[in-house]
């Protein structure tokens, strides 16, 4: 089995005190990864800085985190452009970027930016394209691709990534098309727990239940075939950190309006919830059920996360 680790998202971070003050409790608390989404407008997450530029301040005020992106709307850029944007910022935090890349789900961020939001196959198509690009400009050679999508002539993009092949490629997916191309392509892939559907985010509480995620897990393996066992399955998770675990799994569920009984809301792979001790026990049975060992926790969470992170480390090392 993998060995676990802690990603923060920095959801709370907007200015570069705030920023750096959340990097430097992640690092002090031994977790790997700092990771910033990527949105143009504010909704349903708060304002985010812009991910590339605030991960080099991040990385220059760091010496062991590593810094990622959850995740680089891949519509927001040419794939050309964010090779070298990408590969300069492996290059200028010593090898410590995880490339983390979607779709594009948020209506609102096309509307308010002026890019037109087109079918969801057509988005995942570019995807799957940029997925490709990024490999081959991170690789020694030049590239010549001429894709539905994208054309690139003779490019042979500088600089490259200290990490080699490449910088690990994090993908997040939800649908089956989704999962099949993370599972061909990517090297960590995040495993959704809500729906994004028609442009917008929604909070489905069957697509958090074991039976889906195994339905995901199950659809990354059959792609990935033989480096199914190279792949590391992430997910955002929920932490509450409380001897009254079923009291807060009620108010989990009344707060996020799912209908569903707190016995449910226990049983979801992403969500964690009980005493320091049973946590650490939790972890485990779903690393071996689901394969999760990469928990991604908001920057809210950190605190609170501190001791559990520890009992995990102690547990690892006996």
């Amino acid at each position: 089995m993998r060995p676990f680790r802690f990603g923060v998202l920095a959801e709370h971070a907007q200015t570069p005190d705030q920023l750096l003050e959340i990097a430097r409790r992640a690092e002090a608390a031994g977790c790997s990864t700092l990771l910033i989404r990527d949105h143009l407008v504010e909704g349903p997450f708060a304002h985010q800085l812009a991910p590339l530029t605030a991960l080099t301040a991040v990385a220059a005020a760091t010496t062991r985190l590593r810094v990622g992106t959850l995740v680089l709307s891949n519509d927001f850029r040419h794939p050309a452009v964010l090779a070298k944007e990408l590969a300069t910022l492996d290059v200028l935090s010593g090898g410590r970027l995880e490339v983390g890349l979607g779709a594009g789900f948020l209506r609102r961020d096309y509307d308010g930016g002026g890019i037109r939001f087109d079918p969801p196959g057509d988005r995942v198509g570019r995807l799957e394209e940029s997925l490709q690009i990024l490999k081959a400009l991170f690789g020694p050679d030049g590239l010549t691709y001429h894709g539905r999508h994208y054309r690139i002539d003779d490019l042979n993009s500088f600089p490259k990534p200290v990490q080699r092949p490449h910088p690990p490629l994090h993908v997040a997916a939800a649908q089956p098309r989704m999962l099949a191309i993370a599972g061909r392509e990517a090297d960590i892939v995040n495993l959704q727990g809500v729906s994004t559907s028609g442009g917008v985010m929604s909070e489905d509480p069957a697509g958090r239940s074991p039976a889906a995620v195994a339905g995901r897990v199950e659809h990354i393996r059959a792609a990935a075939g033989d480096r199914f066992e190279d792949i590391e399955l992430s997910t955002v998770v929920t932490l509450a950190v409380t001897n009254h675990p079923r009291q807060a799994a009620e108010e989990m569920a009344r707060v996020r309006g799912w209908g569903v009984t707190a016995e449910q809301v226990l049983a979801m792979p992403a969500v964690l919830v009980g005493p320091p001790d049973h946590l650490v026990e939790l972890l485990d049975e779903r690393r071996r059920a689901f394969g999760l060992s990469y928990l991604i926790l908001s920057d809210a969470a950190l605190e609170t996360a501190a001791s559990l992170l520890e009992r995990v480390a102690t547990a690892a090392a006996r």
